[in-house]
């Protein structure tokens, strides 16, 4: 990629799916969007030697929630009374879906990032292991056991334990 009004375009059309994916990263609304801006920013400053940019942005955007997830102090400061939660309006979303994210929320991280990376954005066991840097072996075995918790989690339980046996 050349051009930088190149940039723009990119960013106007894979912004809604590389927001979806960061958020199934961080579990945050706000984490996702800082989480993106940040993977766009040091996307540009690269943007002239890039060949595929959604890869390349994806990856900054695993490797970058990972780097997150391992800091000591998350900048959270503790408050006499705890804030209200946030009101979210007009979800079109049906009543089951949540039970989807709060299911992939109790992932460990790198599950997680398996799982939106296999499943969610539908890319294949290379490219998955290609963009965490690991093996493709490791991206089986870490989306065995993710699925594997998936099934036995409490908040997918009344939608699979009606007509599922074990």
């Amino acid at each position: 990629m050349a051009d930088e009004s190149e940039f723009d375009g990119f960013v106007l059309s894979r912004s809604p799916a590389l927001l979806r994916s960061a958020y199934l990263l961080v579990q945050d609304e706000g984490l996702a969007e800082d989480l993106l801006q940040t993977a766009l920013t040091k996307a540009w400053f690269a943007w002239k030697r890039i060949e595929d940019p959604e890869a390349y942005v994806r990856r900054i955007m695993v490797t970058t929630s990972v780097s997150w997830w391992r800091r000591r102090w998350t900048r959270e400061t503790p408050t006499e009374a705890p804030e209200e939660p946030p009101v979210t309006i007009g979800r079109s979303e049906p009543a089951d879906a949540q039970d989807l994210w709060v299911a992939i929320g109790h992932l460990p991280r790198r599950q997680r990032a398996v799982v939106v990376l296999r499943y969610i954005e539908d890319r294949t066991e290379t490219d998955t292991a290609d963009l965490l840097g690991c093996s493709v072996g490791t991206v089986k075995s870490q989306c065995a056991k993710a699925l594997a918790k998936l099934r036995s989690d409490g908040a997918l339980a009344s939608e699979l334990g009606e007509g599922v046996q074990r």
